[in-house]
């Protein structure tokens, strides 16, 4: 990524799986890095997102590190998804991504490959 200057709204947040079956524990080791601009309640700030979408980024991750990158996007109606590659085939739907709050403790589902998976927000920090 070029040398941007990022409003001090963005944030760095990483997700990682919460409890589900199969993984009674969760797993530290598949979950998201997000770079995104948030406003004072937590929630995407769509304007800032607007002004700096080339900066929203989303890497992917699990044990054998990263799977893939992409971009926060959002459709015409307001639904918030990753994008990784041209085309929608890979995109992956954050559900309500639009109206949670990326608190540390809190939780976001996201769909990919057409199973929702919960995510646990372990980490908000300034980048």
């Amino acid at each position: 990524m070029q040398d941007v200057e990022l409003s001090s709204k963005f944030r760095s947040i990483r997700l990682l799986l919460a409890r589900e079956r199969g993984h009674p524990e969760g797993d530290e080791e598949q979950g998201y890095d997000l770079l995104l601009p948030v406003d004072e309640k937590g929630q995407i700030d769509a304007a800032e997102w607007k002004k700096h979408q080339s900066s929203c980024r989303v890497r992917r991750f699990d044990e054998s590190g990263t799977v893939k990158i992409g971009r926060l996007r959002r459709r015409p109606g307001g639904q918030w998804y990753f994008d990784y590659e041209e085309g929608d085939a890979d995109d992956e739907i954050g559900f309500k991504l639009g109206s949670e709050r990326f608190i540390t403790g809190e939780y976001v589902s996201i769909t990919q490959g057409g199973e929702t998976h919960t995510y646990r927000i372990a980490r908000v920090e300034k980048p």
